[in-house]
């Protein structure tokens, strides 16, 4: 499989804080059209577009052509991915921190 057709990961996908961010506007409308997005931030469309393809090469973006504009759409999905992850330690850090308070309220 070509490397283009490769699925991208998630968390490769949300370390940029651009992207990060248009997570969050994606997720705070239905869907939005690229200048609208792009209007969020001091770059151009195409490094805007750039990160979007990497949103979408991750399932976390979907994409809806309107005659000649283009829209997206957060899909949280994959998102669940990374919940599960951070469940998993959730009980190590608890336990970290319980710790740690248990031995400051002893000192």
């Amino acid at each position: 499989m070509s490397e283009r057709k490769q699925k991208r990961d998630v968390y490769v996908a949300i370390a940029d804080p651009t992207r990060r961010k248009l997570l969050y506007l994606l997720a705070e409308a239905d869907e939005l059209p690229l200048y609208e997005l792009t209007s969020e931030f001091q770059m151009g469309r195409t490094a805007i577009s750039k990160h979007l393809a990497i949103l979408k090469g991750a399932d976390l973006v979907t994409v809806r052509k309107v005659g000649r504009e283009t829209r997206y759409r957060i899909n949280a999905t994959p998102l669940q991915e990374i919940k599960d992850w951070v469940s998993l330690h959730e009980n190590f850090w608890i336990e970290k921190v319980a710790h740690v308070k248990q031995k400051v309220s002893e000192e």
